[in-house]
């Protein structure tokens, strides 16, 4: 039987912060929340593992944003903060021939080649991006942002090579990244947040057809389906904006979350520095534990939908809870909260999403955490955090899970040992 809490709905704090205690308080209601968003619209939250891998792989789930009653009915204004994660055209609000046609597209520019010639480049950047960590250590008294210096740079070099952007737009790409994802944003930014982002991104396009290259951006612009169909110019705006975004922010985040909790559970170091565990676990450990995405806009039932006994009405605005579902204690068992890199088995998550729309990058995103935890670490072995968990200050949004800098004294470089 399908039941409505009766509990009021759950307003969900724009400005962001650790949502793992906020989890735990829901969980204890339900798998499904119903929740408050920006601007007083109302949504619900699927945060159970059961149930949101149950409700990501649903046939009456849509992500096009014609199936979002309040948007259709005029209801959201042109600021929310949410509103490109709606309106963005491209694989992320696409569904069926229409998605498949995308990520057919977009896949055969995305190949598994194509990330495995990536390796040596994501090595040498690493060990680049450590010289300036190291640098920027030494000229601070020993302490250095390994967010700015190093779990940034990295992905974000990466994913703009792939796609053929210049490096003078990098810095303001990752600033307009920051606003898109952002949750606490004044309207008149986040409009101009969005029209920049498509500005920028259009003169790469155009650079790309001046001047095609080994890059996915010119690869896209050349793709065609065997009927002839290619992407349009928006949706291969959206398709850059999609890479760009959830290419180096997500990275970043599962970098950043990795190093702190590596720093917060020595022994788990330990574990992975004997051989008792490989960097690869520790990735996939983080991804569960402290998913770099806490809860991501949007999808939306096609018919009035229970889901774990929780009714979710047609056309709702649904956020998927990747690290509520990370510790879900009915899927992860007592120990959920515990960071352990040889839980068996690993790699039990849903943080890369789940069903047609599993994430497209999740092979980059692996090997970049991988190389640079692997390369951090083994340079820098007494590597921890220059202050306090607590005082870290955590990212503005409740989409984005992470903190905005990182401090750390990496202490002796192994090289010179």
């Amino acid at each position: 039987m399908s039941t409505v809490s009766s509990d009021p709905p759950h307003r969900i704090d724009p400005s962001g912060g650790c949502p793992h205690a906020r989890n735990a308080r829901l969980r204890e209601g339900g798998a499904v929340a119903a929740v408050v968003l920006p601007d007083d619209v109302r949504g619900m939250l699927v945060l159970g593992h059961e149930a949101l891998k149950e409700f990501l792989g649903h046939s009456d789930v849509a992500k096009d944003s014609r199936h979002f009653a309040a948007l259709a009915e005029g209801r959201i204004p042109e600021g929310w903060p949410l509103r490109t994660f709606a309106t963005v055209r491209g694989m992320t609000t696409a569904d069926g021939e229409d998605h498949r046609r995308l990520r057919s597209l977009v896949s055969r520019a995305f190949t598994a080649r194509r990330v495995d010639a990536l390796r040596p480049r994501v090595e040498a950047l690493t060990d680049e991006l450590l010289d300036g960590l190291a640098a920027a250590a030494r000229s601070g008294d020993g302490v250095a942002d390994l967010r700015a210096h190093f779990a940034l740079p990295l992905p974000m070099g990466v994913i703009c090579e792939l796609f053929g952007v210049d490096a003078e737009f990098r810095e303001l790409l990752h600033r307009l990244s920051n606003d898109v994802v952002a949750t606490n944003i004044e309207p008149e930014r986040a409009v101009a947040a969005n029209r920049e982002m498509v500005s920028v991104l259009a003169q790469v396009v155009a650079s790309r057809e001046r001047e095609p290259g080994d890059d996915l951006t010119s690869a896209l612009l050349a793709a065609h389906e065997a009927d002839g169909d290619r992407l349009s110019r928006e949706e291969l705006i959206g398709t850059l904006i999609l890479f760009l975004v959830a290419g180096h922010e997500t990275t970043l985040n599962l970098i950043t979350n990795a190093v702190r909790a590596l720093c917060a559970h020595r022994e788990q170091l330990d574990l992975v520095c004997d051989g008792a565990a490989g960097w690869a676990d520790v990735v996939e450990e983080t991804l569960r534990w402290d998913s770099p995405v806490s809860y991501f806009p949007f999808r939306y039932p096609t018919r009035d939908l229970t889901v774990d006994g929780t009714l979710i009405p047609k056309g709702t605005p649904v956020l998927a809870g990747y690290s509520g579902a990370g510790r879900d204690p009915a899927a992860h068992g007592p120990d959920a909260d515990r960071f352990d890199v040889t839980r068996v088995p690993p790699g039990r998550h849903l943080s890369l999403g789940h069903g047609a729309h599993y994430c497209l990058g999740a092979p980059l995103a692996r090997l970049e955490a991988t190389v640079a935890l692997e390369r951090l670490f083994a340079r820098f072995p007494a590597l921890d955090l220059a202050v306090r968990e607590e005082e870290l200050p955590v990212n503005a949004s409740f989409v984005g899970n992470s903190v905005r800098e990182l401090p750390v004294r990496p202490g002796p470089d192994a090289r010179h040992g």
